[in-house]
């Protein structure tokens, strides 16, 4: 029989961590966590917390905390459900893997809509950000594939539109002929990290062909605007994020114009639906407020 006592310590640590931020939110001493996980790792038999600045879990600790934040999902379901259980006033906590793009135009005003919850949020590319659901990492993700992961509802959120942009003195120095294969090839262009394709899509429905421009690393949707707007290089900036700039001809959409939509949506366990019901309705009414329409 697992010892909830122990686990919630162990969760506490890597949560927080380190030894003494976790003894803070559970009102304990610091020696009494640290006597805690030594106690678990004796009872499972293995190292459970690399102990570090911060101190990180193991995969045996991880599968544990995970393990102790499901469990405190379901209690807290149920509490809300059966009105014979005593409600639980403290927050709770909500693993959500979410893409930066999302984070940075409406994903913020939907957990504002939200009370009662904590978030932890896994930044993920929304191409990839499913692989934590499947996991069991998270308990709901913004993604862009939209067939159901076992286990999970889906909902369609819409489209994240995308536009291909520079500044004006970027495409005169570097596509003083308009965008062709060869001037491509030498453009540098803002690849936000290794899962980053929009940029190599975009220039293979332009071109027709594969091209590897290239590439500056900027992980940070603020700091592709910047970018663009510095002249470094192209990128594929959300169309809410740089229409102002395009009007006051800071940047220039490199031709053809048209934007490549992303598609969005929600999935989220079904295990703990009710408890989820309030944010499913806040990151539902925001995304298809804040972002374009799915078209049939």
């Amino acid at each position: 029989m697992l010892d909830y006592a122990l686990l919630s310590a162990l969760a506490a640590v890597v949560r927080t961590g380190s030894f003494e931020r976790a003894a803070e939110v559970l009102h304990v001493t610091s020696s009494a966590i640290s006597q805690r996980i030594k106690l678990l790792e004796e009872r499972i038999g293995t190292v459970l917390v690399v102990r570090g600045q911060p101190c990180l879990a193991t995969e045996a600790g991880q599968r544990l905390c995970q393990h102790v934040e499901q469990v405190s999902l379901l209690e807290s379901s149920l509490r809300r459900s059966l009105p014979g259980l005593a409600p639980d006033r403290r927050p709770v906590t909500l693993r959500i893997a979410v893409n930066a793009d999302s984070l940075a135009t409406w994903f913020v005003p939907a957990m504002a809509a939200t009370e009662g919850f904590l978030f932890d949020l896994v930044v993920d590319d929304q191409d990839h950000s499913a692989e934590w659901l499947r996991r069991g990492d998270v308990v709901a993700a913004v993604t862009s594939h939209g067939k159901p992961i076992q286990g999970c509802d889906c909902f369609a959120l819409g489209f994240l539109s995308y536009l291909a942009t520079a500044s004006p003195a970027y495409v005169e120095r570097w596509l003083p002929g308009g965008l062709t294969r060869e001037t491509a090839a030498l453009a540098p262009c803002l690849v936000f990290n290794r899962k980053d394709q929009l940029q190599a899509l975009w220039l293979r429905r332009a071109l027709g062909v594969d091209v590897r421009p290239p590439a500056h690393w900027l992980p940070s949707s603020q700091a592709f605007v910047d970018a663009a707007l510095a002249g470094l290089g192209w990128g594929m900036n959300v169309g809410t994020t740089v229409e102002d700039h395009i009007r006051a001809g800071r940047l220039v959409a490199l031709a053809p114009s048209e934007p490549l939509d992303v598609p969005l949506f929600w999935q989220q366990s079904r295990i703990v639906g009710p408890l989820l019901s309030d944010v499913n309705r806040a990151v539902l009414t925001t995304a298809r407020a804040m972002l374009s329409p799915m078209r049939t």
